[in-house]
């Protein structure tokens, strides 16, 4: 399989000569990393086989999280913290994205800009949710920031999980949405939009924009999502964790240029891009962001300082569903000689004899430190 670190091993040594003059150091750490995940410039370990005695290599991951062979450990990590916070209710997943002529500014200040954008979404969809003609309460809103399209060109928007419902102010009360209906788009978008324009005046005046953009119509898609818990979280774990692009949409690569998949949405059905080499880590690059910046935001009922009430609603739609629905017993996991099953799965068979596991034999240190 072709992966993204391959084409940077070939590419980054001009790429960096043509624009390191000027490169964020994020850009830089992140080729860095890239380069280097899974080899033995990070260190690993050694696992050998008590059979046959072969030997496995197995390095350290560079943990970017703009690294495509990054994340499966920490998606899981991930999803066990979230399932114990999620609410037992239908789910809607709302995403806005900004006109094109806001893309430019957003891009040059991203720190301030990303943060104000994913702000401005989720406060806007509180509001509208505590109108009583839609819900009648506070939501809660999980919010993803994305910057790419699939031919990787720059397209900022914001995904958000919404909870089907939401709390009254002491928190005793649940007001259930609709099943199919949160809020009306267009009313969304044009509070999205000035939610927007409102934080810009206030928290960033010295930036220019055209008035253009305050009087066209944005994008806002609210789609109902309520599949159950598990199904919520499996599908939003794939918007917090994704990247640009993935190692299975490369189909080649000849070390002048790269091809890769992508889905047209209209016709839905897969085409062929074909960019050269340095024009690819371009476009991957640009949606690396700056050190530091959260892209996964929480608000509403899933803010830090409702805890409380959040404790107190998913206590009551609890006790609501145990009287509706039966309660499953939870059997244990089978054990074969006193070993786990689960844990036996866990242990890695020898590729080479197939006959035993394969035990820890040492350490590797790298060649390359880390940076901070």
């Amino acid at each position: 399989m072709i992966e993204v670190a391959d084409i940077f091993r070939s590419f980054a040594d001009r790429y960096l000569a043509a624009h390191g003059a000027t490169m964020p150091p994020s850009h830089r750490r992140a080729i860095a990393d890239i380069c280097a995940c899974r080899t033995a410039a990070l260190g690993g370990s050694v696992w050998r086989c008590s059979h046959c005695r072969h030997e496995v290599f197995s390095y350290h991951s560079c943990k970017n999280r703009s690294c495509c062979k990054c994340h499966s450990n920490q998606t899981e990590t991930w999803l066990s913290r979230r399932k114990a916070e999620m609410l037992p209710c239908h789910y809607f997943h709302v995403t806005v994205t900004v006109p094109e002529e806001l893309r430019s500014l957003l891009r040059a200040n991203q720190r301030d800009g990303y943060a104000m954008l994913m702000k401005a979404a989720a406060e806007a969809i509180i509001d509208i949710a505590r109108d009583t003609r839609f819900v009648g309460g506070t939501v809660g809103v999980l919010a993803v920031l994305h910057t790419w399209t699939q031919q990787l060109l720059y397209h900022p928007h914001v995904h958000c999980l919404v909870t089907g419902g939401g709390a009254s102010a002491d928190g005793r009360h649940w007001h259930p949405a609709r099943k199919s209906f949160l809020a009306p788009a267009m009313a969304l978008a044009k509070l999205v939009r000035g939610k927007l324009k409102a934080l810009l005046a206030n928290k960033r005046p010295d930036l220019k924009i055209q008035d253009m953009v305050w009087t066209k119509s944005w994008v806002v898609k609210i789609t109902r999502w309520g599949e159950g818990e598990d199904a919520v979280l499996r599908y939003l774990a794939r918007y917090v964790f994704r990247i640009a692009i993935t190692n299975t949409r490369i189909i080649d690569f000849d070390h002048q240029a790269i091809s890769f998949r992508w889905k047209h949405r209209a016709s839905s059905r897969w085409r062929i891009c074909r960019v050269g080499g340095l024009e690819f880590m371009r476009r991957f690059l640009q949606h690396v962001l700056p050190k530091r910046l959260h892209k996964v935001r929480y608000f509403g009922l899933w803010h830090h300082s409702y805890r409380p009430t959040a404790n107190k609603v998913r206590l009551l739609l609890k006790l609501e569903s145990t009287h509706s629905q039966p309660q499953l017993i939870d059997h244990p996991p089978a054990t074969t000689d006193g070993v786990r099953v689960a844990d036996r799965s866990a242990a890695r068979p020898c590729p080479r004899c197939g006959q035993a596991f394969l035990t820890f034999s040492y350490e590797l240190s790298p060649t390359r430190a880390q940076g901070p």
